[in-house]
C-alpha cells in the first residue's frame, strides 16, 4: 500500500477526496505504458469534480525502466530517493534519462544509507545529458 495518500492527508496537503488509489492487479508500472486504461476512469471522474487544471498519476515500484508513454503525458517528474544508494542515477533507466525533471528525493537520509550527493549529482548531469534535476 502507497503511503502517499496518508501523508498527504494527515499533513493536510490535499483533502482525502480528491486522492483515488488504482490497483493494478500487479505489477504499479503495468498500468502507465501504452495502456494507462485502468487510470482512464479515476481521472476523468476528477477532472468532472473539481474542474481540475491538473492531474497527478503517480507509479509506483523500483523498476527504473518504467516510464510513462510520452503520448500519454504532457510532463514527466521521474523521482528516485536516495535510500537506494548513489548508484541510482548511473543505472540510468527511461526515466531518468528521459524525464522532463529528475527529482533525488529525500537527500537528508543521505549519510544515514551511505549515500554521496556529489555522486548522484555528477552521475544525474552525465545521465541526463545537462537535463534539469533537484535534489530535495
Amino acid at each position: 500500500m502507497c503511503a502517499l495518500p496518508l501523508d498527504l492527508t494527515l499533513h493536510g496537503a490535499l483533502p482525502e477526496e480528491r486522492i483515488r488509489v488504482v490497483e493494478t492487479g500487479g505489477c504499479p508500472h503495468a498500468a502507465i505504458r501504452e495502456d494507462i486504461s485502468i487510470n482512464l476512469g479515476p481521472l476523468k471522474e476528477l477532472s468532472n469534480l473539481y474542474k481540475a487544471d491538473m492531474l497527478l498519476c503517480e507509479s509506483g515500484g523500483n523498476n527504473l525502466a518504467a516510464n510513462f508513454s510520452r503520448e500519454l503525458a504532457d510532463y514527466i517528474i521521474y523521482i528516485i530517493d536516495v535510500s537506494g544508494g548513489d548508484k541510482i542515477p548511473r543505472k540510468g533507466g527511461p526515466g531518468i534519462t528521459q524525464a522532463d525533471l529528475l527529482v533525488i528525493n529525500k537527500t537528508d537520509l543521505a549519510p544515514a544509507v551511505g549515500a554521496d550527493l556529489a555522486v548522484m549529482e555528477h552521475d544525474a548531469l552525465r545521465m541526463r545529458d545537462g537535463g534539469p534535476f533537484v535534489f530535495a
